[in-house]
């Protein structure tokens, strides 16, 4: 067996816990120095571990993972940043005129190799402290496609665009216009067509600062499309994004498959991924510790076999329980009754944007979704209810108890996630009861001893929905819980935030763009719909059928199940199928017989 020993030097505090890791493995007491100090941080050798998990269990910071894999997987090792650190096997295959996907958690390895395919990152074949030359590289892939591909890296032949997963970073790096920058990058001739397709025309004349985080993702796709290359990579396009921009941009990235190109695209929403990909390559393993890559499946195949956590053809089961999907809406939760809060008609007035909000009412115990297209008022109307904006009449809704998550979170808590906790939960921090429904199930518990300020975008939002559900109160506020999550860290977090609301017996508003995630969390949906950027309107709370149909009926777009998954997968557009659905008006839930799948 092979042992890959992790440590989270994050986590580490040698200071704190008197070295257990250290003082209670069984080789060191043996006189075999398995483990040893360099920079007062713990070496773990591998080579001299027996793989006893000891020091896994002693260590009070959960910083050391120990896990045993075959030998024959040792040979296909593609890269190692360092001693005691991430170890990823294998690599996609991409292939030209192909859209590519990568599915899989996050912290198994998909930006790491984006990064290999980009050139950012030269893989060492797990020996990083002697890394092979770009022949030994050539020399190893040879006989498969990843042979050619590093002989024209190497050569410098190999134009490769990639855009990358937090483009929020981006605006403080480079600053401009949007019109002056994307101008700059138009190396194809394609600009006008894709602002176009984008929707980026409105927001022309406006700096990279001022824009939110859908139109900076639109902005930053535009840019990569624009620009002329072997290899397209995209890693997250779709954050942020509301359904129809979601649609749009795979549209955009799939027509550079026409001209033979070679794209690979990272994406975690189920439903995207299945439109925009021809092939997929799933990524499992234990996040943080090491990563292995599928074999290529067909789209189809490869999101059924990820969903279901078992690959037939490796016979490797790497997910104990199987995703599933509803095929029927979820029911009201039981405590659903007594009127929570009414409100009249609400009117917010900005210069050049109005939001009118029409009247409706919500129940304890249920949760309202939010959809709708981005910039058409559902935060405003948020923050309204979170007392953070006043109507134009200055009514405020100050008779309830209200936690409110924001859109974009910032590290600005100066101290680490477990103080942050506490000091929200109080008392409740250390009951099994919170423990159980929140902190376990949003994976809350090995980051407890980190600083807010050291997270990365996925942790701080899980962080931050655990900040808002730690609140007691009547009414939690969610705003795009989802962005930067994982596929099983959604699901997760709806199951979440469905405990908490029925445990306590208050009411959510869930603004969500994936359609999926929002199916599950939601008992009614509020439909904005408007002109994005002049003026929304709010529509009363809905069934979640008719929301879901209203909404879709407005995106112009209609939904299948999958046979198998129950999983929604979208219409091509003008097919047997999305004018069938169109003609009987149901967008998302198909209940006719005669229905029957198309690929």
């Amino acid at each position: 067996m092979t042992r890959v020993a992790v440590l989270d030097s994050d986590k580490c505090r040698p200071k704190r816990c008197g070295k257990q890791c250290h003082r209670f493995c069984p080789m060191v007491r043996s006189h075999v120095e398995a483990i040893r100090f360099e920079d007062a941080k713990p070496l773990i050798v591998e080579a001299l571990c027996s793989g006893c998990g000891i020091c896994v269990k002693k260590c009070p910071f959960n910083a050391i993972s120990i896990v045993n894999l075959p030998d024959e997987l040792e040979k296909e090792c593609s890269h190692r940043f360092g001693p005691n650190t991430f170890k990823l096997y294998r690599l996609p295959t991409p292939s030209p005129g192909t859209v590519l996907g990568l599915l899989g958690k996050n912290g198994i390895g998909k930006t790491t190799t984006l990064k290999i395919l980009s050139g950012e990152i030269k893989p060492n074949l797990g020996n990083y402290e002697n890394p092979p030359s770009w022949s030994d590289l050539i020399r190893y892939f040879r006989g498969s496609v990843l042979q050619d591909y590093f002989q024209r890296m190497s050569e410098g032949k190999l134009k490769v665009v990639h855009k990358p997963q937090y483009v929020d970073k981006i605006a403080k790096a480079v600053s401009g216009r949007v019109g002056e920058l994307l101008g700059k990058v138009d190396e194809r001739g394609v600009l006008e067509n894709v602002a176009e397709k984008l929707g980026l025309k409105t927001i022309w004349d406006r700096p990279l600062e001022a824009l939110s985080g859908g139109e900076l993702q639109r902005v930053t796709v535009a840019a990569a499309i624009c620009r002329e290359a072997d290899v397209y990579l995209f890693d997250e396009p779709s954050s942020y994004l509301d359904v129809k921009q979601r649609l749009e941009v795979a549209r955009a990235i799939r027509s550079l498959k026409s001209e033979g190109k070679i794209v690979v695209v990272a994406e975690h929403d189920l439903a995207i991924i299945d439109y925009l990909s021809d092939q997929i390559c799933i990524f499992y393993g234990d996040a943080g510790v090491y990563g292995i890559v599928s074999h290529v499946h067909g789209v189809r195949t490869g999101i059924n076999i990820y969903l279901q956590g078992y690959i037939p053809d490796e016979n490797i089961r790497f997910r104990k329980e199987a995703i599933i999907f509803h095929e029927k809406p979820p029911t009201i939760s039981f405590g659903a009754g007594e009127t929570l809060l009414k409100w009249g008609k609400v009117e917010k007035t900005y210069e050049g944007f109005k939001l009118v909000a029409q009247p409706g009412e919500i129940r304890k115990g249920e949760i309202i979704g939010i959809l709708g297209p981005n910039g058409i008022g559902k935060t405003t109307f948020v923050k309204i209810l979170a007392g953070l904006e006043k109507t134009d009449d200055e009514r405020e809704f100050k008779e309830l108890t209200v936690s409110y998550k924001p859109q974009y979170i910032s590290a600005e808590y100066e101290g680490t996630v477990q103080e942050l906790l506490t000091s929200i939960a109080k008392e409740d921090f250390t009951s099994g009861w919170y423990k159980a429904e929140i902190l376990q199930p949003l994976g809350i518990t090995p980051l407890l001893e980190r600083n807010i300020t050291e997270l990365s975008g996925g942790e701080l939002q899980k962080v931050a929905i655990a900040a808002c559900l730690s609140k007691k109160a009547e009414l939690y506020l969610l705003d795009e819980p989802s962005a930067y999550l994982d596929v099983e860290e959604r699901l997760n977090m709806a199951r979440t935030i469905r405990r908490v609301i029925e445990a306590r017996n208050a009411t959510a508003f869930v603004v969500e763009h994936d359609v999926v995630a929002q199916d599950f969390i939601a008992d009614r949906l509020m439909v904005f719909t408007g002109e994005p950027g002049i003026r929304g309107i709010a529509n009363p709370p809905t069934s979640l059928r008719d929301g879901m149909n209203a909404f879709l009926k407005e995106m112009n777009v209609t939904f299948r199940r999958d046979p198998v998954t129950k999983r929604p997968r979208v219409n091509k557009e003008g097919s047997k199928l999305d004018k069938y659905q169109k003609e009987i008006g149901e967008y998302y839930y198909v209940r006719h017989a005669a229905i029957t799948e198309e690929d």
